[in-house]
C-alpha cells in the first residue's frame, strides 16, 4: 500500500476488531413533560495490523449506544501506512477544530508517547514507537479527528520514490486497496515506454 485511505473493500469488515471506548456522555434533552437522559459513546476499533475506525453512537441506554458506535466505526475504517518497524514514515500534522495533532515517528523501543484519545487509536491501529503531542482542545472528539485526518497524510517512502522517477503527482486516493498492485504494475509499463 502506498498511500493511507479510506477502506473501501468490504472484506475489511468481517475481521476480527478490538473494541476500545473513548468517552461515554450523558447527554439531557429538556421537554415539555421534564428531562429525557440519553447516553453517547465514542468508540474506536482496530485490527492492531494498520486498520482503524471511529464511530460514534447515541442511545438512551449505554449497551445500545456502544453497539451503534461500534457498527458506525466499521463503516468508517482507514487503512494507514506503517513502517516494517511498526512505526509511520514521516512526521505529520493535522488541525481539526481548535485541535492540532503533531505525530513523528520514533526508535525502536521507545513506545507510545502520546495522551487521551491519540494513544487509544495508535495502539489499536498497531504502531508500536511514536511520539505524539496534541496543542490546543484536548476534547476527545475533536482530538480523535484530528488525529485521523493526520494519519491519513501518511504516504510510504515508495510513493515518494514513484513521484521522483515520474516528477508528477501520482493520485492514489480514489484507489481500492486490491488494485494497488495493477496501478504499481502499469506505472513500471509507463515507465519502460519513455
Amino acid at each position: 500500500m502506498l498511500v493511507s485511505q479510506k477502506v473501501l473493500n468490504k472484506k475489511f469488515y468481517n475481521i476480527e476488531f478490538e473494541e476500545r471506548i473513548l468517552s461515554i456522555s450523558r447527554v439531557v434533552k429538556v421537554v415539555k413533560g421534564g428531562r429525557i437522559f440519553s447516553f453517547s459513546v465514542l468508540v474506536v476499533i482496530g485490527s492492531k495490523n494498520g486498520c482503524f475506525g471511529v464511530g460514534v453512537g447515541k442511545a438512551l441506554e449505554i449497551n445500545d449506544a456502544r453497539k451503534k458506535a461500534i457498527n458506525n466505526a466499521k463503516k468508517n475504517l482507514y487503512q494507514i501506512v506503517l513502517t516494517k518497524d511498526k512505526t509511520i514514515p514521516h512526521m505529520v500534522e493535522a488541525k481539526y477544530g481548535s485541535t492540532s495533532v503533531i505525530i513523528r515517528p520514533a526508535k525502536v523501543g521507545r513506545g507510545i508517547i502520546a495522551g487521551g484519545a491519540m494513544r487509544v487509536i495508535l495502539e489499536c491501529l498497531g504502531v508500536k514507537d511514536v511520539v505524539a503531542k496534541c496543542f490546543g482542545s484536548s476534547n476527545s472528539y475533536n482530538l480523535s479527528y484530528a488525529t485521523i485526518k493526520a494519519l491519513l497524510k501518511l504516504k510510504s517512502s515508495k510513493y515518494y520514490s514513484l513521484m521522483k522517477n515520474n516528477n508528477k503527482k501520482l493520485d492514489f486516493n480514489i484507489v481500492d486497496n486490491n488494485e494497488n498492485e495493477n496501478i504499481e504494475s502499469t506505472i513500471e509499463e509507463s515507465e519502460g515506454d519513455k
